[in-house]
């Protein structure tokens, strides 16, 4: 039997290596042991660690992390060099898994990787280092393999795991009946984040911003999780919130199966318009067709080192993959209620804009759409023949 050792950073790097490796699992039966989470332990996984001790964002923010994570990253070297493995690969969390995958490749060992750095947004010097490190790059988006070009490391194009989930149509009153919402207003999503770092910041902005738009639109907030919820209802601003009107769509408590959609996702359905925290929830934003405004803030400091390092102006993945003014970004300063509620407004006022988003993101949709699990095990099943 054919021995894979994997990292998959966060839940969403659990589940999209679970869906891939149970497509080659079908096929070629391997051992898999690492750290994962719940979907790839659905799958048999020796799950050493759990995936969430990888869940650190930011610069600033993971120095308090640091010493944990580099000591992590020791056992793992030690532990997958003694498994006598066929394969390594990460998932994502590349700040991690490159270092990582570097250790491995200079002991002999085979390595991937799934899902390529933004070289081509942050940090382009990491070229460098990913040949060092990694032999086959899986890349979800086709922009990205040229960049590889002339180098060591073999990219290959896979196609975006969550455009294969998403539905191209979808029905947004039959989505607002199944949430028990009015189907002759619009709806407004609110999504700050998911991690307590962001919901401390975004969370009282986006609060303020459903409540001033409470008349025009029916507003709401999925949590992430139960603790999310939780830490939502605590701040200053939910009671006035809700008293507004606004809805806290809250999980239901205990882990969620690996082939549900998660609850941000039936908010999606529904709304026709968004106002969504930089990250991987404009994409799905996006691929579900919502014309948006992308938020974010971070630390002074944490954003300094960020702009130093990004080689593009915009941070929103749809203006990173489309075209860098079709959404608005309101960062840093630009960030509060005022100026959030503002621009949402003129966006409401401007239909052309809606629709040329509406397109581009459809478009994107169908380019992204590739059946990236059977691509990712075909890759992977030939590294291991």
């Amino acid at each position: 039997m054919k021995r894979l050792g994997l990292v998959a950073g966060e839940a969403s790097g659990d589940l999209i290596a679970a869906n891939a490796l149970g497509r080659l699992q079908a096929s070629q039966h391997c051992a898999l042991m690492g750290v994962g989470g719940q979907a790839l332990q659905s799958l048999g996984m020796d799950c050493w660690v759990p995936s969430d001790r990888l869940a650190v964002r930011g610069y600033v923010e993971v120095l308090a992390h640091l010493p944990g994570l580099l000591r992590l990253r020791r056992q793992l070297v030690r532990r997958f060099s003694e498994s006598s493995l066929d394969l390594f690969l990460g998932v994502d969390a590349p700040d991690f898994n490159l270092g990582l995958a570097r250790q491995l490749k200079a002991r002999g060992l085979r390595t991937a990787h799934l899902v390529s750095p933004s070289i081509w947004a942050w940090r382009a010097d990491r070229l460098a280092a990913i040949e060092q490190a990694v032999d086959t790059m899986l890349c979800l988006f086709p922009h990205e393999p040229p960049l590889y070009r002339g180098r060591r490391t073999q990219a290959l194009y896979v196609g975006h795991p969550l455009a294969d989930r998403i539905p191209r149509v979808i029905d947004r009153v039959q989505a607002r009946q199944a949430l028990g919402l009015a189907g002759d207003r619009p709806v407004l999503a609110l999504m700050p984040g998911s991690r307590s770092a962001e919901i401390a910041r975004l969370g009282p902005m986006f609060l303020q911003v459903g409540q001033r738009l409470s008349r025009e639109f029916q507003v709401c907030l999925p949590a992430a999780s139960v603790d999310v919820a939780k830490q939502i209802r605590g701040l200053a601003q939910w009671s006035a919130a809700q008293a507004s009107g606004l809805r806290l769509l809250e999980p239901a408590p205990g882990p969620r199966a690996p082939d549900s959609d998660p609850l941000s996702y039936a908010v999606l359905r529904a709304a026709d318009l968004g106002l969504i925290a930089s990250g991987t929830a404009t994409l799905e934003a996006a691929l579900h067709g919502v014309p948006m405004v992308i938020a974010y803030q971070v630390p002074a400091l944490t954003y300094r080192l960020m702009r130093r390092k990004a080689v593009v102006q915009r941070i929103g993945l749809p203006n990173l993959l489309i075209s860098p003014d079709l959404v608005d970004e309101r960062l840093q300063d630009d960030c509060n209620p005022t100026e959030l509620t503002e621009t949402l407004l003129r966006l409401v006022a401007d239909e052309s804009r809606r629709a040329l988003q509406q397109r581009a993101f459809a478009e994107l949709h169908q380019q992204l759409a590739q059946d990236s699990a059977l691509r990712v095990a075909q890759a992977l099943g030939e590294m291991l023949a």
